[in-house]
Formats: C-alpha cells, structure tokens, sequence
C-alpha cells in the first residue's frame, strides 16, 4: 500500500510536471524574443530561472541614450554614477554609444547593464535585448513627459503640417518615437501624406543633430523631442527665438531607464535604491536636466501609446 501511494505521488508529479512545461511552449509571451519569457503577464522579459544565467559584474557599464555630444552627458551623469557606485558597492563605467543600433546592439550583446533608452527604441530594447524599465525622470510634482514638435526655421513660410507638401522633413530615427514613428503617424492619418510621395525625408541620427539643421537653415524641418530643444536652449546651445514651432504632439514619456533581465536580483535591488533615493539638489544631473526626481514606472501602462502607434506604422521588433 506504502508503495503503490509512492507510484501515485510520484506520477502526480510527472503528470504536472509535463503538464507545466506543455503549457509554458504554449503561452504567448507576445512580442518578446525567443529566448525569454513572461509569465506574469507585465510585457517585459522575466529573470532566466536557471541561477547560472544571472549576471553579477564587478564592473557595471551604464548607457545613456545616444547625444551629439557624449562627454558633456559622461560629466552630466557624474554625480549619479557616484551614487550607484556607493548603492551598489561596484565600480560604474559610463559607456557612451553613436547611435541607438549600437545601444540596443550592446544591450543584447550584454556589454551594458543599465541604460537609458529613448522612448521609441524602448520596445526594441525591451522585447530584442531584455531590457527591464523601472526608472524615468520627472518634475517635483510628478510630471513627466515630452511632446514631439515639428520645428523650422524663423520665418520659414511652412506654417503647419499641410505646408509639408512637396517640402523635405528631417527625420531622427526609424526607432525614435518624436523623430519618426510618431509624426509619420500623424502625417499620415491626419493629412494623408505618405514619405517619399507628397513629402520627403532625411535622417539625421540625433534630436540635436536635427534641431542644429533647423537653427541653421540646413533643414527645411524637422520633428524633435520639444525636451532636447528645451535642454538644448537651457545650456545657451540655440536661441528658441530663431525656431518656430508648427505642431506640437500631445505627451509622451520620456527616456526609460533600466537593467537587464539577467541581473542578479540582489544586484537590481541596489539599482533602483540608487535612482530613488538619489539626491538631485546640486548635482551635474541637476545641471544638465530640467528634471528633479526618478520615479517608478510600468512598461506595460507607460508604453502603451507608443507601441499603439507602433502597431499604426507596422512595426515589428526584430
């Protein structure tokens, strides 16, 4: 009898067992690549459950998304790596990257552990190289945000989206959500236009990059983050007097900020310590930033316009 409840137990198991790895192969983990998963359904790649895939560097490299100039931002985020280093008892190295492929190429490669992603790349980050966003930056009351703006040059005589018609608009990005997903969006449902046939386009690889062209007549216009123009004309780089501004989007969110999945837990704890209980008052974050504070964030609800407008312009994460 002790043998047979034994065989009955031990088939149980099996029978779970078999069960559970049948149902694991068959869920949707929607969007995310192969090898990860997510069964607590938050749309971001779960920690690997094998312990010999967790990662615990005596080094960590922290990544901020790609600007025209890197070693101004290495001396922005100076005083908070200090902090993370403290938090965190590691050495922090500032990795600055050219473009945001390169970022994203890092991330999967695993030669970056944190990083701050802009906001249309934050999908591909997420669901190509694991990317788990928990951090964004905001204002003292909370607020947060940015508006994608189609700019020109003072007294251009485009003066709305219509006047784009058979004129050249800049571009940043095909994975920057201002500087291309969102107002190809809007171009189209709105107007009707289509790039290459009632408009064209350049890129320019950068916010900045595109924001300079406008202010020195090299663009006709271009579709930005109103928050690198308003960071841009904080540090004295441009006069908003010699911009217009000919549409101005409802709010996005902002840079994301994140680890990724395979970090040890321990090691994340101590991460998201650092960017909460960072002190700004003073700091070259404070500096460089029209923000005060990181606060935590859901990819699943903060993202949730911009992959509806991923969906709208056919993008797959690839």
């Amino acid at each position: 009898m002790k043998l047979f409840k034994q065989s009955i137990i031990i088939l149980t198991v099996f029978v779970l067992a078999f069960t559970f790895i049948s149902s694991a192969q068959d869920m949707d983990f929607g969007d995310l690549a192969d090898q990860y998963v997510d069964y607590d359904g938050d749309l971001v790649a779960d920690i690997p459950e094998d312990k010999s895939e967790w990662i615990d560097p005596d080094t960590i490299i922290f990544s901020y998304t790609p600007v025209e100039e890197p070693s101004v931002y290495k001396v922005a985020w100076a005083d908070f790596l200090a902090h993370l280093e403290e938090e965190t008892g590691k050495e922090v190295m500032f990795y600055a990257v050219e473009n945001y492929a390169s970022q994203l190429e890092a991330l999967r490669a695993g030669r970056i552990h944190i990083a701050g992603v802009n906001t249309g790349s934050v999908p591909f980050a997420v669901n190509t190289a694991g990317l788990k966003p928990f951090a964004m930056m905001a204002a003292a009351d909370g607020s947060f945000g940015y508006e994608m703006e189609v700019i020109v040059p003072k007294g251009s005589d485009i003066k709305s989206l219509e006047d784009l018609e058979d004129r050249t608009l800049a571009f940043v990005s095909q994975t920057s959500n201002s500087g291309f997903k969102a107002p190809s969006a809007i171009l189209k449902s709105e107007m009707g236009f289509e790039a290459g046939e009632d408009y064209q386009t350049t890129f320019s690889g950068r916010h900045d990059n595109s924001i300079m062209g406008v202010y020195n007549g090299d663009y006709e216009a271009a579709a930005i983050a109103n928050s690198v123009k308003n960071r841009m004309a904080k540090n004295g780089v441009i006069e908003l007097s010699e911009i217009e501004t000919v549409y101005r989007s409802q709010t996005f969110p902002t840079t994301a900020y994140g680890h990724v999945n395979n970090l040890d837990p321990a090691l994340a704890q101590k991460v998201k310590k650092a960017f909460f209980t960072f002190d700004w008052e003073g700091t070259s974050l404070a500096a460089e930033f029209n923000d005060e504070k990181f606060i935590p964030i859901d990819y699943k609800t903060y993202w949730e316009v911009i992959r509806t407008i991923d969906r709208a312009n056919g993008v797959v994460y690839e």
